[in-house]
């Protein structure tokens, strides 16, 4: 009889070697173990495409059918459905794909996502995107985006301006963000068209936006000047973004 140590050891062996090279004597006792995944939860698929679309009151949910050719027939891949949401605060539209369907339940005021054939992946992987980015436009033009950044460290200041000296205004009006965060110089940042900035305190920045992804967009940008880094836990911090400290370095 073999030890415990020393059947393991052989089983992780044969698991190891190829099945040609295993002996046949040695398969029935030994089995070869099969590939176990890093989890041991079971793989579950998303299911956000399937949850509904709520369309609040005030907002209008229109889906525009692909524009149809000249001689009366549209190609499958360029017929792609356009999508126009509009609310108090904007409008916004969004191209989806051929294979995503949109059911809108007026009298209900929900609107339902589903794709031609679940099994594709691509379509798998666009039903749940797709509606994501229509719950965030919905969001946007009822009730807007915002992002709250923190300016953490000693000196560290932002100010909104009407001009800047080292960049040119993108449109008539536009603002910037003046960041004062250790450099020997402000850092300025136009603000995008549809974010709207503003200073409640020195070191907090609120932005206001229609749409998510510009305004997040943004954020990074401000963000990028001074990362939070681990060991004095200074820089700029974007909504409830925290950092764990690392002991500091002795020599």
């Amino acid at each position: 009889m073999l030890s415990s140590a020393r059947c393991k050891g052989l089983e992780r062996a044969i698991a190891s070697a190829p099945s040609a090279s295993i002996p046949a004597f040695l398969l029935p006792a030994f089995p070869i173990a099969s590939s176990r995944s890093f989890s041991s939860s079971p793989s579950r698929a998303s299911q956000i495409g399937r949850a509904p679309l709520s369309i609040p009151p005030g907002v209008d949910f229109n889906v525009l059918p692909p524009p149809v050719r000249k001689n009366g027939y549209f190609s499958p891949v360029v017929a792609k459905s356009t999508v126009q949401i509009k609310g108090p605060l904007g409008s916004m539209s969004m191209t989806i794909p051929p294979f995503v369907k949109l059911e809108h339940d007026t009298a209900a005021r929900k609107a339902f996502v589903t794709v031609e054939d679940k099994e594709v992946k691509k379509q798998r992987e666009m039903w749940g995107t797709v509606r994501a980015y229509l719950q965030n436009h919905i969001l946007g033009v009822s009730e807007g985006h915002t992002a709250i950044l923190r300016l953490v460290g000693v000196g560290y200041r932002a100010t909104i301006e009407n001009t800047a000296t080292t960049v040119q205004p993108e449109f008539e009006g536009q603002q910037f963000v003046s960041l004062k965060v250790g450099y020997s110089h402000p850092i300025e940042l136009p603000v995008p068209k549809g974010v709207k900035a503003s200073v409640p305190q020195p070191t907090r920045i609120l932005l206001e936006g229609v749409e998510k992804e510009v305004l997040l967009q943004f954020a990074a940008e401000i963000r990028m000047w001074r990362k939070p880094e681990p060991y004095k836990g200074k820089g700029i911090f974007v909504n409830g973004e925290t950092i764990k400290l690392k002991a500091k370095k002795i020599k």
